[in-house]
């Protein structure tokens, strides 16, 4: 546990200092879980959108996107379920005074046995070496099956409390775990209550006749109650899908663990749009092509698993999580969920207006079927980010710290160096950059030895060094230096456009889909 700690702390304080994230307002102390996006950060996020948005929008004929207002009417989250539902069972320590989600605390009591679990893997594997059979330890042997039936049955009771509403039940459990605060270790805790997490605002310039508003909690209502504009105006058929990328606002009061879990944040989501009785091979579909989307980063398929959900929302017939392995363990990255036709046809209640589809094969209407997913863009910012920070040992006995990150997101493709300030070098070094700017986010580096330049450029995750010498100035040459494996090559400047692009197009990443 301490070294994910330690590990995770590396991540925090590399984004700041290689200006990916601050902490906002940061001069007057900081804001807990709100967080600026820093210049390197902004192109890091906004190239994860942009394959998230071509993956979806542009290479699906039928999937279009908006992007609907932050404010909506208020009945909207009425009809929703988020006025009267949209809750979290809190907990507070008499003792440290301190807030919990009383569903986190369990859920950290059963990764602690999980830990126990991979612990006891761990040493199997050592004894065992190549003949080890994980498969057949984890299912036969006695430590390792009594752990996962407590965790099983702790968490099955966990859902079964909040599915019912026992909040008595929770704090029961709470007890029985003898689960202890994390700041003061005492077990002194208070009654289980719900917290509305919306965040409330006005419309109005009189006090008076203000009206109550909320920020949007989710992207999502914005897509349903644009259905039928967008059906109409862009003539869709079923199936056909709708997507969102924007802001979203939760008063999370237990917000933790760095951008993860945050007060503002943003979604990328995409609401798909069926005929009621197809859901369930369309929730398999969607399940495959999101998890190829991950893949096709590069991030190694040992860091996903899917975790199907035990208690369901009340609208919901299937849900699933692609989990990600962050530095804190396995959590929630993106949510599949088969939402039935519960959305539309609270919109249709609420409003009294027809929200459906009129289907010329079957010659009849009827509300349609949803099949969302929904990623979080900062969480999938932290994935890529903590799965790219590594320290490597090098075969002369030195270590570099390098920011591996996918080249088809990072913020700078290509550093260009003049080897010294002087004999024309930095001339011809800014010509480059003035070609290549049209095409890629390049930079111009000059100060320290080029080595201490190449090792900045691998912690701040830039894929490729161009370095401009003296041979430059005869044959026209430069070194191109690759970040991941260190290789250098000489190549005609002529060459760079097409070197650097055929490493960096989204087009040949997301191909890796289809294979």
């Amino acid at each position: 546990m301490a070294n994910q700690e330690d590990r995770f702390k590396k991540v925090i304080s590399h984004a700041k200092e290689y200006g990916y994230v601050f902490q906002s307002s940061e001069i007057y102390d900081g804001l807990s879980a709100v967080y600026d996006y820093a210049q390197n950060g902004v192109e890091l996020k906004n190239n994860i959108r942009d394959y998230w948005w071509k993956a979806m929008v542009q290479m699906h004929e039928n999937i279009v996107g908006i992007d609907a207002a932050i404010f909506m009417h208020p009945t909207t989250w009425k009809a929703s379920g988020h006025v009267d539902a949209f809750n979290d069972p809190l907990i507070d320590n008499k003792d440290s005074k301190k807030r919990y989600r009383a569903d986190v605390l369990v859920e950290d009591h059963v990764a602690k046995i999980e830990g126990k679990i991979n612990k006891e893997i761990a040493k199997a594997r050592k004894r065992f070496g190549e003949s080890f059979d994980e498969e057949q330890f984890v299912t036969t042997n006695p430590r390792v099956v009594g752990y996962m039936e407590k965790s099983e049955i702790i968490l099955k009771r966990l859902a079964k409390s909040l599915e019912d509403e026992d909040l008595a039940d929770v704090k029961a459990l709470i007890e029985e775990l003898g689960i202890v605060c994390p700041l003061s270790g005492s077990k002194n805790w208070t009654d289980v209550k719900q917290f509305n997490l919306m965040f409330g605002t006005k419309l109005g310039a009189s006090a008076d006749s203000a009206m109550d508003l909320y920020l949007r909690p989710e992207t999502a209502q914005g897509i349903f109650v644009n259905f039928l504009n967008v059906q109409k105006t862009g003539r869709m058929k079923i199936p056909f899908g709708i997507a969102q990328t924007g802001k979203a606002f939760r008063n999370e009061i237990v917000a933790r663990q760095f951008i993860f879990r945050m007060r503002e944040f943003e979604q990328m989501e995409m609401q798909f749009f069926i005929k009621p009785g197809t859901q369930k091979e369309w929730y398999e579909h969607w399940k495959e092509e999101r998890m190829k989307w991950h893949l096709s980063l590069g991030l190694g398929e040992e860091n996903y698993r899917f975790h199907d959900h035990e208690k369901l929302a009340h609208y919901a017939d299937a849900a699933t999580d692609i989990e990600f392995k962050f530095p804190f363990g396995f959590k929630e990255l993106e949510g599949i969920h088969s939402r039935t036709d519960f959305d539309l046809a609270q919109h249709e209640k609420y409003t009294g207006k027809k929200l459906q589809y009129f289907d010329h094969e079957e010659n009849k209407s009827y509300v349609p079927y949803v099949l969302e997913t929904s990623i979080g863009l900062d969480r999938m910012f932290l994935a890529v980010f903590s799965n790219a920070l590594q320290n490597e040992e090098l075969e002369n006995g030195t270590t570099r710290v390098v920011l591996k990150l996918p080249s088809v997101i990072a913020p700078t493709k290509a550093a260009i160096l003049p080897l010294v300030k002087k004999d024309g070098l930095p001339e011809i070094a800014r010509k480059i950059v003035e070609d290549l700017k049209w095409d890629f986010n390049v930079q111009y580096d000059e100060k320290d030895a080029v080595g201490r330049r190449y090792r900045r450029q691998d912690a701040a995750g830039t894929p490729f060094c161009i370095t401009v010498d003296h041979d430059t100035l005869e044959d026209h040459t430069v070194t191109i230096r690759e970040r991941d494996t260190m290789e250098q090559k000489r190549v005609p400047i002529s060459q760079l456009k097409g070197l650097i692009k055929d490493q960096v197009e989204v087009k040949n990443w997301l191909m890796r889909m289809r294979s």
